[in-house]
């Protein structure tokens, strides 16, 4: 896991640089998850199937920070988060998120483009949009209904749940991250500028298309719904679907900034 060399952030991690890539990805996690679950991503990458810098985020409580207590405010891990990415806007910048990362990355968006920065676009999979009122309350459960809800959306390997010395290591990080995003609530009448591609399992047992296509109503650019066969975590199994999908967004976001950004023929550039 390698740190960013500009920032000496404890949020941002590279496994693989790409110094020369079109595109900074930054790719949030799921609830309970890691850097590392976008190691794939930045793999494929590496092997050229992604023109993008892959930068991961790293929630504290697991992993190289499970010594640090876990942010239980969305809010308050977004503006962390905004501040750290602030030395990377030297290129056009997309946020991919997963689940509780979608919402993450719908509010480091808003962060970016009131600071003056619009990124090329959010993904934003397995998750319902923001408006969509939530009535989970997981992060209230004792630890067995934690784990049945976790075993529900098969978010954590089948191995875990035998091991009790790990249970005890990821429980609070999955708690933590539970208590952020059911407490969230999004401010009224907020909308991106940027476009959103939503992703979507369709199988997932706690987010349908109903609840993932009000996402159109969260910006004022263009907005798509992709239905992929699997579940929660469909990603695991069509990896290579999403980042085809991952690919051509991001080119034709990147056409459209530029053609926005290049004046009219015949026209002089501020006239």
């Amino acid at each position: 896991m390698t740190a960013l060399n500009k920032n000496s952030s404890r949020w941002l991690r590279r496994f693989h640089a790409a110094d020369d890539a079109a595109v900074r990805l930054v790719c949030l996690p799921h609830a309970g998850g890691s850097a590392t679950a976008y190691f794939p991503f930045s793999r494929a990458a590496a092997d050229g199937g992604l023109d993008a810098d892959v930068i991961a985020v790293q929630y504290p409580g697991r992993q190289d920070r499970r010594d640090e207590p876990c942010c239980t405010e969305l809010a308050a891990m977004a503006d962390v988060i905004a501040d750290d990415l602030a030395p990377w806007i030297d290129r056009p910048v997309a946020l991919f998120g997963h689940s509780m990362g979608a919402t993450l990355g719908y509010e480091v968006a808003w962060r970016l483009e009131a600071r003056g920065t619009r990124p090329l676009g959010l993904f934003a999979s397995a998750c319902p949009a923001p408006s969509v009122p939530r009535s989970e309350y997981v992060h209230e459960l004792g630890d067995d209904g934690l784990l049945a809800a976790l075993k529900e959306i098969s978010g954590t390997g089948s191995a875990v749940f035998g091991d009790d010395e790990l249970l005890r290591l990821v429980l609070p990080a999955i708690r933590g991250d539970y208590t952020a995003v059911e407490t969230y609530r999004p401010e009224p009448g907020l909308a991106l500028d940027c476009p959103v591609q939503v992703l979507l399992g369709a199988d997932d047992p706690v987010v349908d298309p109903a609840e993932a296509d009000p996402w159109r109503g969260h910006t004022n650019g263009h907005c798509a719904v992709q239905v992929l066969e699997g579940g929660h975590f469909y990603l695991n199994a069509q990896l290579a679907a999403v980042l085809t999908t991952v690919a051509a967004c991001l080119r034709d976001w990147r056409a459209e900034a530029l053609a926005s950004a290049t004046p009219a023929p015949g026209r002089i550039a501020g006239e």
